[in-house]
């Protein structure tokens, strides 16, 4: 049963691993981007005082950015070595299940993370961050696997947008607890609406994973077995290297997304921690938390019909230009957020990052599988990709905290993050173009 070859187009098949992006998102809004941010920031900061700042001499919003930091840093570490003994032992899924449910026991976790286990709860926080990186690095390799060239912008684009919209109703749910605890019959003290809210990510990302775990089977029979595993993942790894150097499209492409895709993924994590301190209500004081969910949910729900946006863009004018348009978007809204203070701008700010983050998400992962040669070995060939996504989450998140700590203002990690995409769209422009790339795409070109 398990060794059953998937046939490409299977909408079943296809259903089962966009289900994966539904169960796993909880994790990325929940956790990543509204309750978890705001519940740090609650037990860090006591009567304008950062607690974290004073004791251990950071301040706490450095500190969590550096934690974020060495969980993405770990995962790039071990990403391409699992990828080549799956690909070798021919058991991606089981990878994907033992980071599935690592990341979701560290959400649950979390339920027992107060200031007086800061540690502790750090380092579940950081775990969980790898539960959720390290899964995607064997989900993203079934890509190729189940869907033809021509559909992996869509099949990608609705990966994605399932995760947006699976995550938006479970924080709404969660959003009730912690703001009417007593509909629940939760008493509202100790943080603890919130933490609950933290439980039940981990109970949704696993028991949602379950359809995609029986649906999505092993792609193939797994190779001769050899006596040095670990050594057998590394000369894959080096097989696959070689193969790369010779793929031009390929070997411009991923510089081009590292460079972009740290501003991406910063702005994902940590865009919460920086409005908490310095948007503005329209009386002065700090935005309210419920204004702060407001935008987030705002973000989710304009990113799932941007990830579709994006698919009619690149069918129009390729996938590289398609990008592009992106990264300029972005570095428009990331001056308008250098400007902006008030809340009544950070809303329409909020519609534009969801509309090109779903996009440029969605683009990226479909555009690098395009590229790839025909092999068999997609999660060596993905684990090369998930790799350059981490290392650019890790340098992303670690100039946000250092930028932060040296000058001592948020705006001026906005700058960074500027860059980071100008960057990213010049490269892009020396990605040769070809028929993978061009509208209306179909072939390996």
């Amino acid at each position: 049963m398990q060794d059953r070859l998937m046939r490409k187009g299977d909408p079943r098949v296809i259903r089962a691993w966009t289900m994966y992006d539904w169960a796993n998102s909880a994790y990325s809004l929940t956790i990543t981007s509204a309750i978890f941010p705001i519940y740090y920031t609650a037990i860090t900061m006591v009567d304008g005082r950062d607690q974290v700042l004073e004791t251990y001499g950071l301040p706490a919003t450095s500190l969590q950015s550096y934690t974020l930091s060495a969980g993405f840093l770990l995962v790039a570490a071990i990403a391409p070595l699992l990828s080549g003994i799956a690909d070798h032992r021919g058991n991606k899924k089981n990878y994907l299940k033992f980071f599935c449910y690592m990341g979701a026991a560290s959400c649950a976790g979390l339920f027992f993370f107060t200031y007086a286990n800061l540690w502790a709860g750090l380092l579940l926080f950081m775990l969980a961050c790898v539960g959720f990186s390290g899964s995607l690095i064997f989900y993203d390799a079934f890509l190729p696997e189940i869907a033809e060239p021509q559909d992996h912008d869509r099949v990608s684009a609705r990966g994605y947008a399932m995760g947006y919209i699976g995550s938006v109703l479970l924080l709404v749910v969660n959003l009730l607890m912690v703001m009417k605890p007593q509909l629940f019959g939760i008493p509202d003290r100790d943080g603890l609406p919130a933490r609950i809210s933290f439980l039940s990510v981990g109970v949704w990302w696993a028991g949602w994973a379950q359809l995609t775990f029986r649906r999505l089977p092993d792609a193939r029979v797994p190779k001769e077995a050899k006596k040095h595993t670990l050594a057998a993942g590394y000369r894959e790894l080096r097989r696959v290297w070689g193969e790369m150097t010779g793929l031009v499209r390929l070997r411009r492409f991923l510089p081009a997304f590292f460079i972009f895709n740290m501003g991406v993924q910063t702005v994902m994590y940590l865009a919460v921690t920086y409005a908490k301190q310095e948007i503005k209500e329209a009386d002065g004081s700090p935005i309210a938390d419920a204004s702060l969910i407001t935008s987030i949910l705002l973000i989710q729900l304009v990113a799932a019909a941007g990830a579709m946006l994006f698919v009619r863009i690149s069918r129009r004018v390729g996938n590289i230009a398609a990008l592009i348009i992106g990264l300029a978007a972005w570095a428009a809204i990331c001056v308008a957020a250098w400007r902006i203070g008030s809340t009544g701008s950070f809303y329409i700010l909020a519609a534009c990052v969801g509309l090109v983050m779903g996009g440029t998400q969605a683009l990226s992962r479909s555009t690098y599988t395009k590229l790839l040669p025909e092999t068999a070995d997609h999660a060596s060939f993905l684990s090369f990709y998930d790799v350059t996504f981490y290392l650019a989450t890790v340098l992303g998140t670690f100039v946000f905290g250092l930028v932060n700590q040296l000058t001592g203002d948020l705006r001026n990690t906005i700058v960074a993050i500027g860059v980071f995409f100008v960057l990213g769209a010049v490269l892009l422009l020396r990605v040769p173009r070809a028929q993978v790339l061009a509208p209306a795409s179909g072939g390996k070109g």
